[in-house]
């Protein structure tokens, strides 16, 4: 076992249930089809990282265990638990941590074309603690990754997820608690169509070829 662990969030792609606010743009299936891509451009880029362990936490319905098991055969995988998105960090960070690994980063799974680079630069932050905590500010107000040397768990409470707010409030709670922080180069989420337009026009996407090639056959002004 190594020293270092990656989190990976990832949902059972049920058209209807994933990628939403595609909907009506995509149909349901299509919507299901990209979020496929995306998780599966995330899983491949992270096995580039060197001296990292990578765990898949998964959500989904009843049959979300066996369906990560047979698609992602050689991955360590657990399911979320918890009733919102803090509390199923939380629980996935001290699962983590109880396992040994001395440095633990998390990252979901909207930014398929995220450079692995960013990844590897919070874990050398994290090293010989020249940071407690490091963000990954998404460009919506949250946060793509999220790294800790030891769970803090107040990181995960009164929070509004889901907001614009979630970087500030979090950083503010950080501050509170006398962390020292690292910020990583900001960065986008695929969470609409007008994400799609955005990346097929800017060609990025570099690292996500499953996701850019279903964009591709779509049609965008």
């Amino acid at each position: 076992m190594k020293d270092k662990a990656l989190i990976i969030f990832a949902k059972q792609p049920v058209p209807g249930t994933v990628k939403t606010r595609m909907i009506p743009a995509l149909t349901p299936e299509g919507a299901a089809q990209l979020y496929l891509f995306m998780v599966t451009d995330i899983l491949n880029n992270t096995l580039t990282i060197a001296d990292v362990d990578r765990i898949l936490f998964y959500d989904g319905n009843g049959e979300a265990e066996n369906y990560f098991r047979e698609s992602f055969p050689s991955w360590t995988q657990f399911p979320q638990e918890g009733n919102d998105l803090g509390q199923r960090m939380e629980a996935a960070f001290c699962r983590t941590f109880a396992r040994g690994y001395q440095s633990v980063a998390i990252i979901g799974s909207d930014s398929p074309d995220l450079p692995v680079s960013f990844i590897e630069d919070a874990f050398r932050f994290l090293e010989n603690n020249r940071s407690d905590v490091v963000f990954g500010p998404a460009t919506d107000g949250g946060y793509y990754l999220l790294g800790m040397n030891r769970l803090h768990r107040e990181l995960f409470s009164g929070i509004s997820w889901s907001t614009g707010q979630v970087l500030q409030d979090s950083l503010k709670i950080a501050e509170s608690l006398g962390l020292g922080t690292k910020l990583l180069p900001p960065w986008h989420d695929i969470d609409t169509f007008a994400d799609l337009e955005r990346l097929k026009k800017t060609h990025y996407g570099n690292g996500a070829p499953l996701t850019m090639g279903f964009i591709d056959t779509i049609d965008t002004p």
